[in-house]
Order: structure tokens, then C-alpha cells, then sequence
């Protein structure tokens, strides 16, 4: 991992690998990241969040996951995120204070989602219990209101959040609210916080209006395609990027029409890595035999712009 670096490009939302019987397998990290640095170019990873079913984990599986996830990537990734986030402010404290004393690069919460904070001093409190057992690490919020339910704006959010949180380091915004993100970067850029973009099929328009970089799914297997995007729209060539973002865009639109979340982009996972992702866990249900026929074969006929 690299110390200071900045945290700009892609981040992968890492999926977690399963034992058939459903236990974590934590023998294939070292291949997925290898897989990740090697095949995706993408040197960054958000570990136990949504893709990687972190809420559906128990506090050790999601320890052991970090640990591993760290152990791998010395030397190989740039900067691991941990996911602390939990429904329980306790044991959000605990995984901030084991991120911490394993060497993760960053920590990151999402709200609690089933007694929901209705106001902004009500979030950035339970915020700050959990960014403050973890001292040394830069902290990000993760904003994703369709799953939490939680629609405080952003905006409002980081109106003296450093004060509150001086770890404070960025956001993590997976909603499709633009004026909120445009807001945020104009008003919070002499700040130099980071705001990293969570909803794939969107990236271009969010580069547009100043998005430091993205962390998303279809990275683990579209990285090395979308990375070539982001080099297109710093040149700046917006026609090649628009081609980039628009057969992704058409790839997501198919799968999302056949049923798509974490266990098809597990399934999506295993066939193009070569690396068996497992199933999902309940109450989530494995990817049927048909989408994976039809999203290998909608994924196949895409002709990039780089063949």
C-alpha cells in the first residue's frame, strides 16, 4: 500500500468469495488481487461493502476478510478501504479499531439503516463515535441512500464535518442525485476531500462535474475497459469516453432487464476471472444458469473501442 498517496481512478467493490456451503474462502484472495492488479489494472479496493455482502457477515468473517485483504495486497494495492459500517454503533468501533491496527488505508461507514438518523447531527454523531476509534486512518462516508433510506444530502452533511471528524477524507456517493454531488465539489473543494463515484453507468457524468474517481462493482471485471475511459476524458477525447460509458451502460441495461446484484456479479466474476466467487449469501440466491449463458454471451459481443 502507498502511504499519502492520493486516492484517484478506480476502486474495486470486492466481491467476497464462498465456499460452496457457503463459508468465506479466503484462499482465493491472493489470486483476486493478483487477478485485480494484473488483468483489471485497478490497484484500489472497497472490502466489505455492499457487493461484498458485508452487512450479511458476522463480525469475525468480515475481521478475517480485512486481514486478508491487507496480508495480499502489501506491496501490490494501493489503497484498501475497509467497510466498518454496522447496525450497531459497538461493533462499527470494534471494526474501526481492527482496520486500524491491521494497516488499512482507509475506514468507511454507511449510515445505520433500521433506526435511521433523521437529521444531519444525529449522523455525523454516530459518525464521529465510529471514525474516532481508528485516529490515524482517513475516514469516508458512504452515501447510499436507495439501501439505507437514509436521504440526508451530502451537501448539508460536510458543513463543518472536520471539525467533527478530523480524519474526515471523502465520500463514497452511490445515488444518482448529480446537484448534490455538484454541490458538494464546488463547495467543499478547497477542502481537497475526495468524492469517489458509486453508480457504474453513470461515472462519465460525474467526472464531468469533478468526481475524484469511482468505487464500483462492474470494476472487478470492466476495469481495464472503464480505466481506458477515464485516460479518454482526461485527454480530453469525450467521444471516445461517451463510447466507453455507453457499452458499459448497454452491457448493465441487459443484465439489469434478467435480474442483476451481488450474485450475478459474483457469477459475472467467476467466468471472467477464472476465479470461483461461490454463491451469495441467503437471503440472497444464486445467479440461475440462464443469466450467466446470456451475460457471458451479451459480454462477449461488445466490440470496444481498443478491440
Amino acid at each position: 500500500m502507498t502511504p499519502g498517496k492520493r486516492l484517484q481512478g478506480l476502486v474495486a467493490a470486492t466481491v467476497t468469495p464462498m465456499t460452496p456451503d457457503g463459508q468465506i474462502n479466503l484462499l482465493v484472495i491472493r489470486q483476486y488481487v493478483d487477478y485485480l492488479v494484473r488483468e483489471q489494472n485497478v490497484k484500489n479496493v472497497f472490502v466489505n461493502g455492499t457487493t461484498g455482502e458485508g452487512l450479511s457477515l458476522t463480525i469475525q468473517e468480515r475481521k478475517l476478510l480485512a486481514e486478508e485483504w491487507v496480508r495480499q495486497g502489501r506491496d501490490k494495492l494501493d489503497h484498501i478501504i475497509v467497510h466498518v459500517g454496522a447496525l450497531s454503533l459497538p461493533e462499527s468501533q470494534e471494526l474501526a479499531r481492527h482496520a486500524a491496527a491491521i494497516g488499512a488505508s482507509a475506514i468507511a461507514a454507511i449510515s445505520p439503516f433500521f433506526f435511521k438518523p433523521t437529521k444531519k447531527d444525529e449522523l455525523i454523531a454516530f459518525l464521529e463515535k465510529v471514525a474516532s476509534e481508528a485516529p490515524a486512518v482517513p475516514f469516508y462516508y458512504y452515501h447510499i441512500p436507495p439501501l439505507t433510506g437514509v436521504k440526508i444530502r451530502v451537501g448539508e452533511l460536510l458543513d463543518g464535518i472536520k471539525e467533527r471528524i478530523p480524519t474526515f477524507q471523502g465520500v463514497k456517493f452511490s445515488d444518482t442525485d448529480l446537484l448534490d454531488l455538484a454541490q458538494c465539489i464546488n463547495k467543499n473543494g478547497r477542502e481537497q476531500f475526495e468524492f469517489l463515484y458509486g453508480v457504474d453507468e453513470q461515472l462519465l457524468s460525474a467526472l464531468a462535474i469533478g468526481a475524484d474517481g469511482a468505487v464500483g462493482s462492474t470494476y472487478n471485471y470492466l476495469g481495464r475497459k472503464t480505466t481506458l475511459m477515464l485516460q479518454a476524458f482526461a485527454k480530453p477525447d469525450l467521444a471516445l469516453a461517451q463510447k466507453y460509458q455507453f457499452l458499459t451502460g448497454e452491457f448493465l441495461n441487459f443484465v439489469i432487464k434478467l435480474g442483476f446484484g451481488v450474485a450475478q456479479t459474483k457469477a459475472i466474476m467467476t467466468f471472467v476471472s477464472g476465479i470461483a466467487m461461490g454463491p451469495p449469501r441467503l437471503p440472497l440466491v444464486d445467479a440461475s444458469e440462464e443469466f450467466i449463458v446470456k451475460a457471458k454471451a451479451k459480454l462477449d459481443s461488445i466490440v470496444w473501442p481498443d478491440g
